[in-house]
């Protein structure tokens, strides 16, 4: 016996399973190919996925750092949304609606917001 497990090839795993698939496939000879399917079905909204709704996409990456103390108390923020307001909420969304609040607050209020105030604090 072999000490390698055997396992099924794609061939066997993505077979036809009903009559009809099985008259529809190609012939086996080689060079043929097959033209790929076009006829996908799209979800246009959370109604016809179950409800299930993704956020908006996200093109650009950023890399930070910070304080071990900054990561847990993100932590904790996080954990205290999901215990005490229902909220599930990943560190990264955290992070882009608290950058989105302090952004609109400096557009606003310029020289009165709390970003600027935070940064002349650290000086």
């Amino acid at each position: 016996m072999s000490p390698r497990a055997s396992l099924p090839g794609a061939d066997e795993l993505f077979r036809p399973t009903t009559a009809q698939e099985r008259r529809a496939q190609p012939s086996d000879r080689p060079g043929l190919q097959v033209d790929k399917s076009t006829s996908l079905q799209v979800a246009e909204d959370a109604s016809t996925t179950g409800g299930i709704k993704k956020g908006p996409k996200h093109d650009e990456k950023v890399t930070f750092y910070c304080t071990a103390q900054d990561l847990m108390a993100l932590e904790r923020a996080r954990l205290n949304l999901r215990a005490e307001h229902g909220v599930a909420a990943d560190r990264g969304r955290m992070v882009r609606s608290a950058l989105a609040y302090i952004l609109e607050d400096f557009e606003t209020r310029g020289a009165d917001s709390v970003l600027l105030r935070q940064l002349r604090q650290e000086r």
